[in-house]
Order: structure tokens, then C-alpha cells, then sequence
């Protein structure tokens, strides 16, 4: 069990994703201090997705069309002004060589807005943990939280290896202003791919 658990656990987080995708912006953009903090943003974002399947709550998204749709709306819009702010060079991702880094904590915040409000993570943790708890555990809910937690280690250690490595390619990168417009181009169009397949998925 678990190292079925373990198996799935880092197929799912190595798979790219908004958090993936920011945590590697925040790595080119600014380096590696600030990509572990979007990596914390990333990793405590998925704690109300994790308490909420838990709790059950995740039911009324997976069984509420309106409640859904609604949470995914805001969901797509923040991914949208994202990359807006991408384009514009005046948000979270910033690739500019004269670019002031960020406050820590601002970083971490828009990561932990990235994966809030992402409604399919409530319904994702909810069909999948108790997969991985025995049919004969007496008391379930200590073993959901002991998988939970280890999810998220292995989601926050999987996001600082992600940044870590787009750190290191950070200096070829700010010394080629035409390379810098494309990385900005490309992870405004991945925040829009990204919402567009939001937008596609039902409850």
C-alpha cells in the first residue's frame, strides 16, 4: 500500500501544473530563495483541498454544479490575471534584470492562491486518499492525515527541486532580452492553458 501510495503521490506532483509552472517562473524570475517560497505557497495551498476531503466538504463541489462552476470561475480569472500581469511585467513574475525581488511572504501568498482556488484538488484528494487507507483500519482519519502530510513533503520537496533547477539557468537568462520576452510570452500562454483547461472540466 504504500509504496503504491508513494508511486502515485509523485506522478501526480511531478506532473506540471499551476504550481509547478509558478514555482519554475519564480525560479527564473528571481531566483532560489524566493522559488522555495512559492514552493511553501504551492505546498500549503493544497491544506484546505486535503481538510476539506477530509471533512467531506469536497462532496458539495463534486455534487453542487453552481457551487463548482463558481470556485472555477475565480479560479480561471486569477490564472488570467496572471498572465496579464506576465505580459506586463508588473506581478508575481517579473523578467527584467532590474527586476527588485519580491517579499518572501507575497510570493508564497500567490502560491497559495494559485492552488485554493482550484476547485479539482478538493475533489482530486477526495477520491484519492482513501484509496491508500486499509479497509481495517479502525480509526481512518489519523492514517488520511499521515498521507496527507506526506504529500505535501513530497509535493514541497518535488517544487524547490523544480525551482532550484530554473534558478540555475537564471543567469542565461537575463542576459538575453530576447529570451526573456519569450519566457515572459510562454508562461502567460501556459497561466491561459491553463485556465482554458480549467474551464473545460466539470465537477
Amino acid at each position: 500500500m504504500w509504496t503504491e501510495f508513494l508511486l502515485t503521490s509523485l506522478i501526480v506532483v511531478i506532473l506540471p501544473g499551476t504550481g509547478v509552472i509558478y514555482t519554475i517562473g519564480i525560479g527564473m524570475a528571481q531566483g532560489s530563495w524566493p522559488s522555495v517560497a512559492a514552493a511553501l505557497g504551492c505546498t500549503l495551498g493544497i491544506v484546505p483541498h486535503i481538510a476539506a476531503a477530509i471533512l467531506g466538504v469536497a462532496v458539495i463541489l463534486h455534487t453542487s454544479a453552481l457551487v463548482f462552476t463558481a470556485f472555477k470561475l475565480i479560479g480561471i480569472a486569477y490564472l488570467l490575471y496572471l498572465a496579464w500581469s506576465v505580459l506586463r511585467d508588473d506581478g508575481p513574475l517579473q523578467f527584467t534584470a532590474e527586476t527588485e525581488s519580491r517579499p518572501l511572504a507575497k510570493i508564497a501568498t500567490t502560491g497559495f492562491l494559485i492552488n485554493i482556488l482550484n476547485p479539482k484538488l478538493s475533489i482530486f484528494f477526495l477520491a484519492f486518499l482513501p484509496q491508500f487507507v486499509p479497509a481495517d483500519t479502525g480509526a481512518p482519519l489519523p492514517v488520511m492525515i499521515g498521507l496527507s502530510a506526506i504529500f505535501m513533503a513530497m509535493t514541497f520537496v518535488v517544487f524547490v527541486g523544480y525551482g532550484a533547477f530554473a534558478a540555475r539557468i537564471r543567469r542565461s537568462l537575463l542576459s538575453s532580452p530576447r529570451t526573456m520576452t519569450w519566457a515572459r510570452r510562454g508562461f502567460a500562454a501556459a497561466f491561459v492553458a491553463l485556465g482554458a483547461r480549467m474551464m473545460a472540466e466539470s465537477a
